[in-house]
């Protein structure tokens, strides 16, 4: 730290407990009191250099009590005021970063300018901060620190402004280019292999290499309004918006508990206090600081990481901040809402009735303001999203991640008892259909849901099915419900239609490249049709058919449910009869076997194009004939 010293004189004071003496070998004729120091001097060198103290002398000396003057508002208390007085007496004054703003203010109070001596405080300590503080980016920062303990003085003396405007334009120039503060230990000397050298043999070590986060550290040492001016300031000399978000958030992580883990919330506290938040850090403390960096942050995409917001969002709710600034928090995360990770969006619930164990309704705000933003971006559309997206294309859209995002986040929710159906309903149903290539994800929420649900009636299970896309389930996710008890049964049959569905695409386009390597360009063996009626007249056609297909399965289904329920009837009446071999006679008798019914849709005329062939089910009248009927039809595994 750069230093000059004043006078040439010993250094001729003495302290006694709380007296100052000065040791000239003439009795002092003077008594300053300053706070509960008492400084026992000479009348001649204090009114040879300072105006305030050659008037209270002169009031002084015609009292009869002799000539005590207490100063309880110099600034700096006793410890500058003793620098003041060597000064006056001649003595060897070191001036430095931590003490020039201190006796700036000190000497202006006391009226020490040139008309009571030539070289007087003023003039020396003003050249010192021109000249020298103010050229460094740490003598700066100094001064500016020590201005929180004198701040009327320092306001009126423009010393708080001085300072800033340094350390702005500091900030937003290369520190290479004048060697601080990161080249301040490096010697200038470099070895061919790029170490440092130190007269002329290598140290080993490396230069440093200055990046734009150096001034973080220096600048979170600041106090709260000071912080404030001086980012406000850098700002105003065009210091980039990346690099006073990063500021900021370095600014929140060391002092707010919960953002940064590695502070204890002790550690955290006194630091605070430390800056000026206040000598006992308390919640309104805590909460003022995290609402000014709210205000402090320009409301753009991209500035901090999302991660980070996140952790400002969970401390203001913990601490109960201002309506505004959260729903401001909410905003900042919606718009780079693609950029969150699962783990971000579990946040608890930190309000006092505990409805649910995470906060599902933030998120939902959260995703209203990203799919309004996206929105307004001209994001993606059901039009704009080609064949390859729905298929699963790597290259996903910001929708479609945030859909898959979502969809993580409602089956870790779903195993919650107290998640109400309309509140999981509406989160699902907020992503748009097109946003979702496949509905697996939301499958999956949905049977996480019904299982740790089991009470819900049979209304509210096929509500809630009814928000996943059966046609959008791949083939893994068909078989899974197909099989999965806990699906209501319309749904269940929807599902094996559509996996027969995509089989039978699958099927298709199997035998279409094979016709197209043997024929190469030559036609369908329906023959010549259109670009625009070949594949769409036939797809029509055969979807007509298989919805005849689907209501017969439908029906046919719930027939043999009837038959499979009076079948079992009959059987429990033998077992109770004859006893526990009556399953294996029962079933030797009559021989089940596993049996597939086999349909087949015939095309042809429009007459015949809702007609579906299957195996005729033959009625008998006579009771003996009825459980061969179920061995013709109803399908048993062995």
């Amino acid at each position: 730290m750069a230093c000059m010293k004043l006078g040439s004189k010993t250094d001729a004071f003495q302290r006694k407990g709380q007296a100052w003496f000065c040791t000239t070998g003439l009795p002092s004729d003077i008594v300053v009191e300053v706070g509960e120091m008492t400084f026992h001097l000479h009348k001649f060198p204090l009114l040879s250099r300072s105006g305030v103290m050659e008037k209270r002398i002169a009031e002084a000396s015609e009292g009869e009590d002799g000539c005590v003057i207490e100063l309880t508002d110099i600034p700096g208390g006793a410890k500058t005021f003793e620098l003041v007085a060597k000064f006056c007496y001649g003595v060897k004054l070191e001036l430095t970063a931590a003490n020039v703003v201190y006796l700036r203010c000190a000497a202006e109070h006391l009226d020490m300018t040139e008309e009571y001596g030539e070289g007087n405080l003023i003039s020396q300590t003003e050249f010192f901060l021109n000249q020298v503080v103010l050229r460094n980016w740490k003598d700066s920062l100094k001064a500016l620190e020590t201005c929180d303990d004198v701040l009327p003085y320092a306001e009126e003396l423009k010393i708080t402004k001085r300072c800033i405007d340094s350390l702005a334009v500091k900030a937003c120039t290369d520190p290479n280019l004048f060697g601080w503060p990161v080249m301040e230990h490096v010697g200038p000397l470099q070895s061919p292999g790029g170490s440092i050298l130190w007269n002329g043999i290598s140290t080993g070590a490396r230069p440093k290499h200055s990046s734009s986060d150096w001034w973080y550290e220096d600048a979170s040492t600041l106090s709260l309004p000071l912080y404030k001016r001086l980012i406000s300031a850098m700002e105003t000399q065009g210091v980039e918006q990346e690099i006073v978000a990063g500021s900021l958030s370095y600014y929140a992580k060391k002092f707010l508990p919960g953002l940064n883990r590695r502070h204890t919330f002790s550690e955290s506290s006194n630091h605070l206090a430390s800056v000026g938040l206040g000598s006992s850090v308390s919640e309104e403390d805590q909460k003022l600081l995290l609402e000014e960096i709210d205000n402090l942050l320009l409301m753009q995409k991209g500035l901090v990481p999302t991660k980070f917001l996140f952790g400002l969002l969970k401390t203001a709710l913990i601490l109960r901040a201002s309506p505004s600034c959260i729903s401001n928090l909410e905003k900042r995360i919606g718009m780079q809402l693609d950029q969150a990770t699962l783990e971000d969006l579990l946040m608890p619930n930190f309000s006092y009735s505990m409805e649910t164990l995470y906060n599902v309704d933030c998120i939902q705000r959260i995703l209203e303001h990203f799919l309004a933003m996206d929105q307004g971006t001209g994001g993606e559309s059901p039009c704009s999203i080609d064949d390859e997206q729905l298929m699963g294309s790597p290259s996903l859209t910001p929708i479609t991640m945030v859909a898959k995002l979502i969809d993580g986040y409602l089956a870790e929710v779903a195993p919650d008892v107290n998640l109400k159906l309309p509140k999981f309903q509406t989160l699902a149903a907020s992503v748009p259909e097109y946003a979702r290539p496949l509905d697996d994800g939301l499958y999956r929420a949905i049977d996480i849901y019904l299982k740790s649900h089991p009470w819900l009636g049979e209304s509210d299970r096929e509500q809630l099915c009814r928000l996943m896309d059966c046609q959008k389930l791949s083939l893994e996710a068909c078989t899974h419900a197909a099989q999965n008890e806990r699906l209501p049964l319309r749904i269940i049959v929807q599902v094996l239609f559509f996996e027969q569905l995509q089989l039978r695409t699958s099927i298709a386009g199997c035998f279409l490249v094979s016709e197209n390597l043997d024929g190469g360009s030559r036609q369908l063996r329906s023959g010549t049709v259109g670009p625009n009626e070949g594949g769409w007249a036939t797809a029509v056609r055969e979807n007509q058919v298989l919805k005849v297909g689907m209501d017969s399965m439908r029906v046919r289904v719930s027939e043999l449910e009837k038959e499979c329920s009076n079948m079992r009837q009959e059987i429990e009446k033998l077992g109770r009869s004859k006893g526990s071999n009556t399953w294996g006679n029962v079933s030797k008798k009559f021989g089940f076997k596993l049996k597939s019914q086999m349909c087949s849709a015939q095309e042809g005329s429009v007459s015949n194009q809702n007609k579906i062939n299957c195996k005729a089910i033959k009625d008998d009248d006579k009771a003996k004939d009825k459980y061969q009927k179920h061995k013709k039809n109803l399908p048993i595994d062995e």
